[in-house]
């Protein structure tokens, strides 16, 4: 995705500065972020950084929800050294058993939610948090319900991916939208802002999972007349560790989009 120019900057910060004007940080946080981990222990450390980067030169009160599913590789410590340095009012750490499943693990993350709406992201770099102020931005300019990242629109893009995963995603993509009609590029993407209460009603009454429960909670927002925007992304390869894309993904995919064609449509 292409730079924000400096006019496009300063209109942000604009924006941002008049959206914050009386806002007390000593309140609950107008956004939580929630971040589901499994063996994230390297990328954890710098996706905290650079959300607190980022948002702290905002206006924006936050917190951002770590649920842990019992992760191998010390993960859970990590977080908890991480909740030592920004504190328990910014790190919150919501731990879980074991794997669970994404749907569940927002649900959870979800029950101790303070703000108003709620970011859903990966801790794997692959969703910059430099796009979270224009996500806010997007959502108040628009007063949208949800606004998620777009990887095939609007300047989006992808970067570190070889033909054989680019090639999948594309194909996952268009198949969903030749199927459901979403009226969204991305319907695959996992890196959106909700509001609160739309957020608790969709994943209620999903009932998909993995890759395609994403899917889903758009297919059946779009259905309910939700208000949906985007915003370009860059979506970049994880940085550490391995994907948790395979061959069980690819074909639990294609059953979930059987399901809504057939059962939801």
């Amino acid at each position: 995705m292409p730079a924000l120019t400096r006019q496009s900057s300063a209109e942000l910060r604009r924006r941002s500065a008049a959206a914050g004007e009386g806002v007390d940080k000593s309140a609950d946080p107008q956004y939580s972020i929630l971040m589901p981990t499994y063996n994230e222990r390297e990328n954890l450390p710098i996706c905290i950084w650079l959300i607190h980067k980022y948002m702290e030169s905002t206006p924006y009160t936050y917190e951002v929800i770590v649920i842990d599913d019992a992760s191998p590789d010390g993960t859970l410590e990590v977080a908890k050294q991480l909740q030592t340095l920004y504190g328990s009012d910014k790190i919150v750490l919501r731990p879980r058993a074991g794997k669970l499943g994404l749907g569940t693990a927002y649900q959870h993350g979800l029950q101790s939610a303070r703000g108003e709406f709620i970011i859903l992201m990966d801790a794997d770099l692959s969703h910059h948090p430099k796009f979270i102020p224009q996500m806010i931005v997007k959502q108040q300019t628009e007063d949208c319900d949800i606004v998620t990242g777009t990887r095939y629109a609007l300047g989006g893009g992808v970067a570190g991916w070889d033909l054989k995963r680019k090639t999948i995603s594309r194909g996952a993509n268009f198949l969903a939208q030749f199927l459901l009609e979403p009226g969204v590029s991305d319907l695959t993407g996992s890196f959106r802002l909700y509001r609160k209460t739309v957020l608790a009603r969709m994943i209620s009454e999903s009932v998909s999972k993995g890759y395609t429960f994403q899917m889903e909670m758009m297919f059946r927002a779009r259905k309910a007349g939700y208000r949906i925007t985007e915003v370009p992304i860059s979506f970049v390869d994880r940085f550490f560790g391995e994907s948790k894309l395979g061959g069980q993904e690819i074909v639990e995919y294609a059953k979930g989009l059987l399901y809504l064609f057939f059962c939801i449509w």
